[in-house]
C-alpha cells in the first residue's frame, strides 16, 4: 500500500512541477508581448542614401531618402530601397526570432530556423546573419527613475528657533487644564 501511494505522491509532485512550469512560462509572455510590440530595426543602404525602419513582423514603419538617392533615378533608386527593405525586415524577423527564443526556451531553435531561411532567401551564410544578431544596437537606457532639471532637493532642515505654533497651542490647551 505505500509503495502505490508514493508511486501517486510522486506523480502528483510531477504534475504540480509541470503546472509551475507552465506558469512560468505564461508569466514571460506579457513582457515578450511588449518587448515585439518594441521592436525595431534599421537598414540604411551602402551609400547611405535610403534608411527603412521597420517594426514586428517587418511591418515598414519609415522610410527616408537622401537628396542624392533621389538624383540616381528611379530604377536605381527602386533597386536600393528593394535591398534595404529586405535587410531592414530580415533583421526585424531575426530579433522577433531572438525575443521568442528567449522567453519561451529553445527547444523550438526559431532563430536557427530563420538564419537558415534568411541565408538561403539572401545569398549569404547563416554565420555573416549570426553576427548581425551580435550587432544589434544596445536597448537604449532607462532614465525614468531620474530627475530630469535639477538633482533632488535635500530634505529642509528642521527649525530651531523654538517651538513651532502647533508646539505652542498644544501646550497653552494642556496648561489651562492644570
Amino acid at each position: 500500500m505505500s509503495g502505490e501511494f508514493e508511486q501517486l505522491v510522486a506523480e502528483f509532485e510531477r504534475f504540480q512541477a509541470g503546472i509551475r512550469h507552465a506558469d512560468d512560462r505564461f508569466a514571460g509572455l506579457g513582457a515578450m508581448r511588449q518587448q515585439l510590440t518594441e521592436l525595431r530595426a534599421s537598414a540604411a543602404s551602402a551609400d547611405g542614401g535610403v534608411t527603412v525602419v521597420t517594426g514586428p513582423g517587418g511591418a515598414v514603419l519609415d522610410v527616408k531618402f537622401t537628396e542624392a538617392a533621389l538624383a540616381k533615378g528611379p530604377q536605381a533608386l527602386s533597386a536600393t530601397l528593394l535591398t534595404t527593405l529586405r535587410e531592414a525586415i530580415g533583421e526585424a524577423a531575426r530579433r522577433q526570432a531572438v525575443i521568442v527564443e528567449e522567453n519561451m526556451g529553445d527547444g523550438l531553435g526559431l532563430v536557427d530556423q530563420v538564419l537558415e531561411t534568411q541565408a538561403v532567401a539572401f545569398g549569404t551564410t547563416v554565420e555573416e546573419l549570426r553576427s548581425k544578431l551580435t550587432e544589434a544596437p544596445p536597448r537604449p537606457e532607462d532614465f525614468s527613475e531620474q530627475r530630469v532639471l535639477r538633482p533632488a532637493d535635500p530634505p529642509p532642515a528642521p527649525p530651531t528657533a523654538g517651538p513651532s505654533a502647533g508646539d505652542r497651542f498644544l501646550r497653552n490647551l494642556f496648561d489651562e487644564e492644570d
